[in-house]
This record gives structure tokens, sequence and C-alpha cells, in this order.
């Protein structure tokens, strides 16, 4: 039975915790009440404060824990509970495993019908820290004050430069020690902050779009490379040129200098110049011998070593005889189309965003591989009859949809190809399980693997490969 509170709080005793929900909330029931708990774990019992209250189910935050699940752990972070990354901190990294295979599993039994029973174990990510490649960080004049600010009750800086605190897109949370990205990303952090405050630079005000420093974005590579670019909003040359002589200085290791300058109201910079200040306007990625060009604006995963893994998986489900035609959708920057390029006779890839497409094309020239072909435009578009007519019949098609799955047209021009194999890459397996439900006409899901590319969160990839069932028969 729950209480009441004064003010109408909710407050439900004695909680126990059974399970973890997709979006990574601890799971409870009250009578016929499912509750998604936040930062709660299997095996927890809590007393829950509600938050939202529907018909069916209910979203809460723990008041009181009265037993701790032997699979929580102290989280690392000192940000824990209230930065928006890393919200699984609190649990075990093979029990965050455990989880994830298991939802994935729940999902395409749920909403695929398919049957997961000879499903593989998920291939968990080596480095569980440290394992970004990229973060982008927002600077604030409006930086969110924890309690022990407020009951501090004195005057502080209120400049922030870290992370948007959930729902909260005007408020950034100031981070001192980031756990994602290896050095020298903490420093180049701290640094620039501290020379913004000492030499008097504006930070960014979000919602009167007024400031000199806006964001800052820092790539790394397995080959030691670095990437940092700083976006400014409203700044002075002399504000810009400051900054960047003293990054440069600073860090001498940094082989990419680049700044932006953007005065729009939203933070994306897609459609923005970039100056190169010092080096090269890109650093370089390696894999399996093969170099990736990324500039600041590229498409690439952000776990370098784990997408090996992925691409190697991918690689082995298709099964390449080196004789195949394979059609690349959603081919981002070409990673995985130049990564199986050498297996294969021809990969013709497909991507919405022109600027990846040219990445994909450049990538190929840089490693000399001459079996590849790309094309931006909507995938519903240009996968057309006359297409493929052009192109010939895939004997692979490799699709890595967005988290939104692969649009019905698309799901259909895949069933009218016929195929002998699909291997699907997804980051959602919810949307894999709607599409592959609609691929059943035509085809059987004969492998599947999870791989673990962000631990600590409830995301997950999943790949499965699907045959033609004539070809089973």
């Amino acid at each position: 039975m729950s209480r009441r509170k004064p003010g109408t709080v909710t407050i439900i005793p004695n909680v126990h915790i059974i399970d973890i929900a997709e979006e990574g909330k601890g799971v409870g029931k009250a009578d016929e009440l499912v509750i998604f708990v936040d930062k709660a774990v299997p095996g927890d019992v809590v007393d829950v404060k509600l938050t939202k209250k529907k018909k069916n189910f209910a979203e809460a935050i723990i008041e009181t824990l009265h037993e701790k699940s032997a699979l929580r752990t102290d989280p690392f972070c000192p940000h824990f509970g209230t930065c928006g990354g890393c919200k699984w901190q609190h649990m075990g990294y093979d029990s965050q495993l455990k989880f994830k295979q298991k939802n994935v599993e729940a999902a395409l039994q749920r909403l695929g019908k398919i049957d997961t029973s000879s499903a593989e174990p998920i291939l968990g990510s080596a480095k569980n820290r440290y394992y970004r490649n990229k973060l982008e960080f927002t600077f604030s004049n409006k930086r969110w004050l924890e309690r022990t600010d407020v009951e501090r009750d004195e005057d502080f800086d209120m400049n922030a430069l870290g992370f948007h605190v959930p729902l909260r897109f005007d408020k950034i949370l100031d981070i001192e020690h980031c756990y994602l990205q290896d050095e020298p990303s903490n420093s180049i952090r701290n640094s620039v902050r501290k020379y913004a405050l000492e030499n008097g630079l504006s930070f960014y005000d979000l919602r009167n779009h007024e400031g000199a420093l806006r964001n800052l974005i820092i790539r790394t590579s397995t080959t030691g490379e670095v990437m940092v670019a700083v976006i400014f909003a409203y700044p002075d040359q002399e504000q810009v040129d400051g900054l960047m002589n003293f990054l440069k200085a600073e860090f001498p290791q940094i082989t990419s200098l680049l700044y932006i300058i953007n005065q729009k109201k939203n933070d994306t910079i897609f459609d923005q110049d970039v100056i190169t200040f010092a080096g090269r306007d890109h650093i370089f990625e390696e894999m399996d011998d093969i170099r990736f060009k990324i500039g600041v604006k590229s498409f690439y995963q952000t776990n370098s070593e784990q997408a090996f893994e992925l691409y190697k998986i991918t690689r082995d489900f298709a099964e390449f005889k080196g004789d195949e035609l394979v059609y690349d959708l959603y081919t981002g920057a070409g990673t995985i189309a130049n990564f199986i390029a050498k297996n294969v006779k021809q990969v013709v890839g497909v991507e919405y965003v022109p600027t990846a497409i040219e990445d994909a094309k450049f990538n190929s020239q840089l490693n000399g591989i001459d079996n590849t072909i790309f094309y931006a435009g909507d995938m519903k578009d240009i996968l057309t009859s006359e297409f493929i007519l052009a192109h010939g019949k895939p004997d692979v098609v490799i699709t890595d949809p967005p988290r939104a799955g692969m649009h019905a047209d698309v799901v259909k021009r895949l069933l009218e190809m016929e195929s002998e194999k699909i291997v699907y890459v997804s980051c959602n397996a919810a949307t894999q399980a709607r599409d592959l439900e609609l691929l059943n006409e035509k085809y059987n899901v004969v492998r599947i693997k999870p791989v673990d590319m962000f631990p600590h969160t409830q995301h997950v990839e999943n790949v499965v490969l699907l045959r033609l069932k004539e070809y089973n028969d």
C-alpha cells in the first residue's frame, strides 16, 4: 500500500526490484502497478517516490534503500547521479552485460516473434572506462548547482564547462574529471576553462544567446592523434587567437586545432565553416591496416576498439567467399564498406549525408581501394528497381540504420531483392525486431550476437544474420 506525504507526494514502501527495463531503469511491482525506478538494481528493496503515474505503470525515484542488491557496486565517478551519462555505474559490468543480453533477446522475442534460443553470448568491451574517441562539452554561464553548493550559501562562479543536465537544456554540469575519454581530454578541458576564467572570456548564455565560448569538441584516435575544435559564438578575434595560441603552446600533441564561429540558436555545426588554426583539418584512425580520415564533422563509431570487434563479427556473419556484390546501406563514412572491400568483389554504399559519402570516397582512395562505389541520398529514394538493375542484385546486404530502424519502403525493397544474406547491425533492438518481423516473410534469422559498445549505459548493438528461406530449404 502507498502512503501520502504532504504535497500529495506518493510513497510506495518495500518495492522489490526484479528486472531492468530496456531504457535502463529498475522494474518493480506494487499490486498490478508496474513501477520503473531510476537507479534501482534487481535485488534492491526500496521505498519509492512516484514522479509520474499512468493507468498501468508509474515512474519513480528511490526514497529509501532498505536492502542493497548483490549486483550493486560503488560508482567510480563523482558526477554520477547528476550527469546524464554512465547511468549504470552503480551495477557491476558483468551484470550490465547480462541484462543487455536479456533485453535484446526479450525485444526480439516480444516484438519480432524471433526464436532467440541460439543467440550467442554478448561481447563485452575490453575497456569499460576511457573508451570513447569523441566528447563534446558545452560552455554555460548558468552552472548546475548541487545541493552542497546551495547549502554553502556563498558566492561562487556560475560558469561551467561540461555536460547538459538531463531534461535541463539551459543548465550545464561543470565536469572536473570524465571517465569516458582518455588523456589529454580532461587536461585540455580543465585548462581551457581555467584560461577562459583568467582571461575574461564570457561563457555562452543558452537562453539569451550571448557570450564568446560555446562548445568544445575533443577527438582522439588509436594512432595517438588529437583533434580539438573550439566553437565560439560572439568572440573578438583577439579572444580567438589568444585561446588558440594557448592550446597550441600548452598541448603540442594536438595534431588538428580548429575553431568554428556558430551564431545560430542551435549547436549543430554541420552547416558551419571550420577554420584550421594549426596542424591538419583531420586526424587518422586505423583499423585492420585501413586508415580512416576523421574530420570534426565525420561519422565514426565512438568506441574505436570495440568498433573493430563489431565489424569483424559483421564480416564473419556474412561468410564472404570473395566474389560477392555487397550493398552497404546506411554506410556513414564507409567504414564497414572499406573494411570488407578486400573480402568481396564490389561494395555499393548508400548514405543520406553527402559529407559522409565524401569521407567514404576519400577513405577508399586513401587506402587504394578501387572496388567501392558510394551514393548520397535518402535510402528509400535511391534503392529503386532501376538502381538495382544498374548495379546488380546484391549477394549480401549489410544494413546499419539509425535508431529509428529502416523505412518500410526499404524493407519492402529488401524483400523484392531476395539477396541470399542480410547482416543487420542495430543500435536499437526494438526497431530491429520490428524490421525482422517484416523480413520474416522471406528470411530466417540464423545468428544473433549482441555487442556492447557503451559500458555503463543501457545502450547495446546487436548483429543478426538473415538467410533467404529458399537457401535453408
